[in-house]
């Protein structure tokens, strides 16, 4: 993995994040979104929703890397019998946050969250960046089959690309 490359799209995210929450004014923030249910506020929450999770996501990863094989795939096909509900917490938590935190804090956390990953990153090595884990599929589209730690890393960048296009801002 180019840890590198990673660091760059971590800080183009954090730039790109500020510009457009920063840059909008409330009413466009509250238009809807393109091809999602959350206004666009909510869908900046949600993108940034995307790193929030890395802690959880990366910890979970390091655990069921040292469990036998088929205890991770067993794990992913569970998360994907429940994708209903996880989609409704997942809209929820995206509608809330996005509604009730202020703008500040929204980049306070987007801030604070990007330095804890970049510190993280530079704290791992070639072995640890290596394990990982099978990923339920079904509930985000840029989730794989089996993802190593060095793809989480880059999991929150590729959603936020993604998600981006959504956003109706000027």
């Amino acid at each position: 993995m180019d840890g590198q490359a990673v660091h760059e799209d971590f800080e183009r995210v954090r730039t790109t994040f500020r510009t457009l929450l920063g840059g909008a004014s409330d009413g466009e923030l509250r238009r809807r979104s393109n091809g999602t249910r959350w206004n666009n506020r909510q869908l900046l929450f949600h993108m940034l929703l995307g790193f929030l999770i890395m802690r959880a996501l990366i910890g979970l990863a390091r655990i069921v890397a040292r469990l036998p094989g088929g205890v991770g795939r067993t794990w992913a096909r569970l998360l994907d019998a429940g994708t209903k509900p996880f989609d409704v917490v997942n809209f929820a938590g995206s509608w809330l946050g996005g509604s009730l935190l202020p703008r500040r804090a929204m980049l306070v956390l987007c801030d604070r969250t990007i330095a804890s990953l970049h510190r993280r990153l530079d704290r791992e090595n070639d072995i640890g960046l290596a394990k990982g884990m099978p990923y339920p599929t079904r509930w985000d589209p840029c989730f794989r089959e089996f993802m190593t730690i060095a793809d989480l890393y880059r999991f929150p960048v590729r959603h936020f690309d993604f998600h981006r296009d959504q956003l109706s801002l000027a």
